[in-house]
């Protein structure tokens, strides 16, 4: 198998997970897709270093993670372009908006690390080792971080409504 065949199959079965991933992290949709590309264009000029790495989804989402900040350091004060504009009518999805919407503040309260521990963990499924690696920390790093990522999300009325708790 060719090395673009191999990246393009990689790609396929990762490109929702991945654009997940960067919506988690804090991007709108549309800019999620634009940092998953950017950091897979990355993956794909060293693909022979990706391929040689120990886990090579720990490896391309370490390159998320790090697209995704570096995204954040650049002051964008232009208009976003859009994949299709709103011209037809839709289902009502309000649920499913307002549910997206509490996840979403929830995870505005937590710091950037913890809220990329969480999203690593509990979205990217990583394993707390695969999550030092790419994080670049120590196992015991990653477990306060996502301990002290949980309480807060215990303790988010934003979750507690989802829950149907006070």
């Amino acid at each position: 198998m060719s090395r673009n065949d191999e990246f393009s199959e990689y790609v396929a079965a990762r490109w929702p997970r991945l654009v997940r991933a960067a919506v988690l992290l804090g991007c709108a949709p549309v800019e999620a897709e634009d940092v998953v590309q950017t950091a897979l264009m990355r993956c794909l000029v060293h693909w022979r270093k990706v391929q040689r790495a120990e886990d090579r989804d720990a490896y391309v989402h370490r390159v998320l993670v790090n697209t995704f900040t570096s995204s954040r350091r650049r002051h964008w004060t232009r208009e976003h372009a859009t994949a299709h504009l709103p011209e037809t009518p839709t289902l009502d999805h309000t649920v499913a908006v307002d549910t997206a919407d509490a996840v979403l503040r929830s995870l505005d309260r937590l710091n950037r690390d913890q809220r990329t521990a969480v999203v690593l963990r509990y979205y990217a499924h990583l394993s707390e080792q695969q999550m030092a690696t790419v994080l670049g920390v120590a196992t015991g790093t990653v477990k306060s971080r996502l301990s002290r990522a949980l309480k807060v999300l215990a303790e988010d009325p934003h979750l507690a409504d989802l829950r149907g708790t006070p």
